[in-house]
C-alpha cells in the first residue's frame, strides 16, 4: 500500500517565502494539498510530518507562530501526525513502525525543505528497504544564505541525487490524474 507524507509544511515556510527567501517551488503547498485531496479520495493514508524544537527560541518551537501547520498540511481525523526533533522523519518517531503495521510499503514525499529534511526522510526510508517517490513541484527548496548557494542549485542537485540511488522522482501530474 501506498501512502502520502507531507514533510514540515509548517507556517515558518511560508514566512520564510513571504519574506523574500530565494526558494523554488512557490506553488508546492497548492500542489501538496492537490494530492493530499487524491489520496484521501483512493482511501489511502496521509501522513504528517512536523518539526517540533525544544528551544523556546526557534521558530519550530511548539508555541512559535511557525510551528503550525501550513493549510496545506492541516491533518484532518485519523491522520497520523508525528512530530520530530531531527532532520528525517525516521529518526527519533514511530513512523517506520507505523507503516510497517498497516502494511505501508510505498511513500510519496513531499514537503521541506529539499536539501534537508525531504533529503534527509526519503534516504533513510530507502535504507529502511521502502519505495520512496519524491513529488518534485510538491517540494520547497530555500537557498543556503551562509553559503552563498542559490535555492535552484541545491534543489536540482539534491533531485538528481536522490533520483540516481534512493528515489523515483516525478511531478504531481505523474502521481494523480487531473
Amino acid at each position: 500500500m501506498k501512502a502520502l507524507v507531507i514533510v514540515d509544511m509548517q507556517m515558518e515556510m511560508l514566512h520564510r517565502m513571504e519574506a523574500g527567501r530565494d526558494h523554488v517551488n512557490p506553488a508546492a503547498p497548492e500542489r501538496i494539498a492537490e494530492l493530499a485531496g487524491a489520496f484521501r479520495r483512493e482511501g489511502f493514508p496521509v501522513i504528517h510530518v512536523r518539526h517540533c524544537a525544544s528551544d523556546a527560541g526557534l521558530p519550530f518551537h511548539p508555541e512559535a507562530p511557525g510551528f503550525q501547520p501550513m493549510p496545506c498540511d492541516l491533518s484532518e481525523e485519523g491522520e497520523a501526525v508525528f512530530l520530530k526533533r531531527a532532520s528525517s522523519a525516521f529518526s527519533g518517531t514511530d513512523l517506520e513502525r507505523h507503516l510497517r503495521e498497516r502494511g505501508i510499503t510505498d511513500l510519496v514525499v513531499t514537503g521541506a525543505v529539499a536539501g534537508f529534511c525531504v533529503n534527509s526522510t526519503v534516504r533513510a526510508g530507502s535504507d529502511l528497504g521502502f519505495k520512496m517517490t519524491v513529488v518534485r513541484d510538491a517540494v520547497i527548496g530555500f537557498d543556503e544564505p551562509s553559503s552563498g548557494i542559490p535555492a535552484r542549485r541545491i534543489f536540482d542537485v539534491t533531485m538528481a541525487l536522490l533520483e540516481a540511488d534512493f528515489a523515483k522522482v516525478c511531478d504531481t501530474s505523474d502521481v494523480i490524474a487531473r
